[in-house]
């Protein structure tokens, strides 16, 4: 698997997210359960924004350094900050899943912090193993490619077919088959994962939410990951992009929670996302888009998808 970034970059990327990381569950610790509110998401959004953008610049000098090319360190720069903000994106949908969990389970607002970080800590280590095994797969099979871009359009129509219309758990082959295999107690027992009843030692529902958690990020990583391949085919590059975009879901979560009937239509957004991103895949051997038209294409359908979301959200 080749890779433009130097093996030092490699060490200052896990340094960045093993400090993120601490940080995090360390101010998580100290301040115990408790809901985060608007303020607080909002400041740690920016936080992880600033952090992902500090970043990039300094994988910008690194490939500088040593390539002697400023026009590399652009376009790799470029494809970090593309790939970052698709995953970002997409993770818009995750988090609306994310909620349907949460409200599903009736989690108490104090417990679903710590819910999600051990979430986003279990979705780097699947994610960095998915990454790093697809960037094999497309330096041995460059069909793949069409695959992952079948796949994703599939996904996107789907995604369209499904918007806006509600969802449920009830009928969740995922969560069927946790309730066989794992026994749950009716009743939270403070931020506990196992509790005693009646004499036997049984898992508690917050168990059952970080399991759903992690499966669904999962699927949703079949999702995302293709997607960031279809802007670079670099594993560094597509592995930074990913992480960092996932360091700050926690936050983006709590932020979108207090504001998600504003983004009633983002899906259909989203779908054509990925439908677009999916053709770029498929087209790649007869016209390939360039990284700022990627970039450019991504940032418009957002937009208009935001605003068309606020101007027709409902009335609250």
């Amino acid at each position: 698997m080749e890779t433009i970034a130097p093996l030092w970059l490699w060490g200052v990327f896990v340094a960045f997210v093993l400090a993120a990381l601490f940080v995090d569950f360390v101010v998580l610790k100290k301040q115990g359960a408790h809901a985060v509110g608007v303020k607080e998401a909002l400041n740690w959004s920016l936080a992880w924004v600033a952090v992902s953008f500090v970043f990039n610049g300094l994988l910008w000098w690194a490939i500088k350094d040593t390539t002697g090319s400023t026009a590399v360190a652009n376009e790799k720069s470029l494809e970090f900050l593309t790939g970052y903000l698709i995953e970002k994106s997409l993770a818009v949908d995750n988090i609306f899943v994310f909620l349907l969990i949460f409200t599903y389970f009736a989690v108490p607002p104090a417990f679903q912090k710590r819910v999600l970080m051990i979430g986003i800590l279990g979705a780097i280590v699947l994610r960095t193993i998915m990454i790093l095994v697809g960037a094999w797969l497309l330096e041995q099979f460059h069909w793949i490619l069409y695959v992952f871009g079948a796949f994703l359009i599939l996904t996107g129509i789907k995604m369209w077919w499904a918007a806006g219309k509600e969802e449920s758990l009830d009928d969740n082959p995922a969560l069927k088959l946790l309730r066989r295999v794992m026994p749950v107690s009716k009743q939270f027992d403070g931020e506990k994962f196992f509790t005693v009843e009646n004499g036997k030692k049984i898992a508690t529902p917050l168990l059952m939410v970080i399991a759903m958690v992690g499966l669904t990020d999962v699927i949703f990583a079949v999702d995302s990951i293709p997607a960031i391949f279809a802007i670079t085919k670099d594993p560094f590059i597509v592995l930074t992009s990913n992480v960092f975009a996932i360091l700050g879901l926690r936050a983006m979560f709590f932020l979108l929670q207090a504001a998600a009937s504003r983004f009633h239509l983002l899906n259909y957004g989203l779908a054509v996302i990925l439908v677009f991103i999916g053709s770029k895949m498929m087209l790649i051997d007869i016209f390939k888009i360039p990284v700022a038209v990627s970039l450019g294409v991504v940032l418009g359908i957002l937009a208009i998808t935001m605003v068309w979301s606020a101007k027709t959200a409902p009335n609250t």
